[in-house]
């Protein structure tokens, strides 16, 4: 395996880890304060692997059209297990979770209906940017939720952050559908391309 494949497959590994460190102080009584100095490591370390594997697939010459694949499969995989994450923990509505986990169904449908036409379609603009939103999203629910477990909260307006964490959340959801119409219109250009050719 390919050293920008291997971030990937870490970043895959790690996310129901993160899952588990969330939920487990909770489970055994205990842990809550030194569970945020590992939650936060590992959520930031998680979604640099996503930079790592871009830069060493440039680097070395890795891009291939497994890892075109391989890389937004894990990014979906990783974002939907820490919005999961959110969603029971109360920082984000379920509904926008809904919608935002049938977004990442429909494009991974729509990368299906193309690699059967010879065509690997690699993550576009607006899929970047919507990904962007989901870390900054969760990062503030994390944040948050360190305040909280640290003790620290009594001295912060968590009312007004959770509004501007809801805010983040929203956001993420509308560049999500609006993603997802372009690559839907992208690939309606592909097929019909297809077609002419034929």
């Amino acid at each position: 395996m390919s050293s920008a494949n291997t971030f990937t497959a870490v970043r895959i590994v790690l996310a129901p880890l993160f899952f588990l460190l969330f939920f487990l102080p909770g489970q055994i009584g205990f842990g809550e304060p030194l569970s945020v100095f590992l939650l936060v490591p590992l959520f930031l370390f998680m979604e640099f692997t996503d930079y790592l594997d871009g830069f060493f697939a440039r680097k070395n010459n890795e891009v291939s059209d497994f890892g075109k694949v391989f890389d937004p499969f894990a990014d979906v995989l990783a974002n939907m297990t820490v919005l999961l994450v959110f969603v029971l923990a109360g920082y984000l509505p379920a509904i926008l979770f809904l919608i935002i986990l049938y977004r990442e169904m429909g494009i991974m449908f729509i990368r299906l209906l193309a690699v059967r036409k010879g065509v690997v379609m690699a993550a576009r603009k607006g899929g970047k940017t919507k990904t962007v939103l989901y870390v900054v999203s969760a990062g503030f629910s994390l944040f948050i939720e360190s305040c909280i477990r640290l003790g620290i909260d009594n001295r912060m307006p968590l009312a007004q952050l959770e509004n501007v964490n809801l805010g983040l959340y929203i956001l993420a959801v509308v560049v999500s559908v609006l993603s997802f119409a372009d690559y839907l219109r992208y690939f309606s250009s592909i097929d019909g391309n297809k077609a002419s050719v034929k």
